[in-house]
């Protein structure tokens, strides 16, 4: 071939390559002018009671499970098995999952149902993905299905807690449910009828106790013990929730239909209580960390600008800090992580908290919740005063 057929050649193929882009981009804006003038029309029915036509249903449950495929990460889940994990998953499942999916002994809700699509009960479908893609769909939610994302992004800490408990959900029954996910929920009568007005406030204080407990305590070393706080501070955590300034979606749930009264006298409520007659069990103690956490604790790190702890988390501290004796150390730990992290650094007290939590070294800061951990547990606010 000579080099001027080779030319033409080249040519023909180029003008042919134009006139096919030419076409197709002709045939999508065609398609798209399409599309617009049929949602235009108002024709296409968006009535969740209609339903999706069968090969629309097909095609969106196969690109959801192919996103959530691509998109979770390839993590190292915790020990899903860890008892204190599953309770604290359990508790935030029953208050803000239960209504949609619901529960062993209580099938989804009739309204839950008419939702497109509906919500699944989840005790059958969990085999079908792996812990990591439990993880990112509870962490991002999927769109289009109501299923909400988590609401402190940051907290996967928290993420991690859910998928441990709907990972033991299959093998409960009504009864095993009730005792993971509702615990100890009868409040005394003489003390509720002290602070509340009516039905409504003895329910807010079931739910509280259902993590947070009332004659035992707490059933998860992840969950602080409330009983014998400072009132005002238990009083400022509740408000900084409802604002959504303290990172948990587990609180920020909890916390976002309280009203004033509610906070108050909730708060008021657990500041009177005496400590719970069977608080978390501590872990094995570690005598050399509890003894570097009490130095620490006494004396603070002046070289590292770390004040001590007890000036302010000690019994003389002022009512808008939390007493940190007889917390489980699992729990200040996390604390501590979520500080050291960046989270929480949103209110006064947070972004003062947040500076020193950041100056603590890894060893520090375990040793400072071992230490506080082996103390016991402050007496009720009355006791104190």
């Amino acid at each position: 071939m000579s080099l001027a057929h080779a030319r033409a050649a080249a040519d023909w193929l180029l003008r042919s390559w134009r006139r096919l882009g030419a076409a197709l981009l002709a045939l999508a804006a065609a398609g798209g002018v399409a599309i617009v003038l049929f949602a235009w029309s108002g024709l296409y029915s968006v009535a969740a009671s209609s339903g999706h036509w069968a090969l629309v249903e097909l095609f969106l449950r196969f690109g959801m499970e192919s996103s959530v495929r691509t998109h979770a990460p390839a993590l190292t889940p915790p020990d899903l098995r860890d008892d204190s994990l599953i309770r604290l998953g359990a508790g935030h499942f029953h208050a803000g999952c239960a209504f949609c999916h619901g529960s062993p002994g209580t099938p989804v809700g009739a309204a839950a149902l008419k939702m497109l699509p509906p919500p699944p009960a989840l005790d059958a479908r969990l085999s079908e993905w792996t812990d990591q893609q439990l993880f990112w769909i509870v962490r991002h939610g999927i769109k289009y299905t109501g299923m909400p994302a988590w609401p402190a992004q940051g907290r996967d800490d928290e993420v991690w807690a859910l998928v441990a408990f709907l990972r033991r959900l299959p093998s409960l029954d009504a009864a095993s449910y009730a005792a993971l996910a509702l615990g100890e929920i009868e409040p005394r009568p003489e003390t509720a009828r002290q602070i509340v007005s009516g039905e409504d406030r003895v329910e807010t204080i079931e739910a509280c106790a259902r993590c947070h407990g009332l004659e035992a305590g707490p059933r998860s070393r992840l969950v602080p013990v409330l009983h014998g706080q400072p009132r005002q501070m238990l009083e400022t955590a509740l408000h900084a929730y409802r604002r959504r300034e303290r990172d948990s979606g587990i609180m920020q749930v909890a916390a976002a239909e309280l009203d004033d009264k509610a906070v108050r006298d909730l708060a008021a409520f657990y500041a009177r209580l005496p400590p719970p007659a069977a608080p978390p069990p501590p872990a094995a103690p570690d005598a050399e960390a509890i003894a570097r956490g009490a130095v620490l604790a006494a004396q603070g790190d002046p070289g590292r600008q770390i004040p001590a702890c007890l000036n302010c988390h000690g019994g003389a501290g002022l009512p808008a800090y939390p007493r940190l004796s007889g917390q489980p150390a699992r729990y200040l730990s996390g604390q501590l992580a979520a500080w050291r992290a960046g989270l929480n650094a949103r209110t006064p007290g947070g972004t003062v908290m947040a500076a020193i939590a950041r100056r603590l070294t890894g060893q520090q800061a375990a040793d400072a919740a071992a230490y506080f951990a082996s103390l016991p547990l402050p007496p009720a606010q009355e006791a104190r005063r």
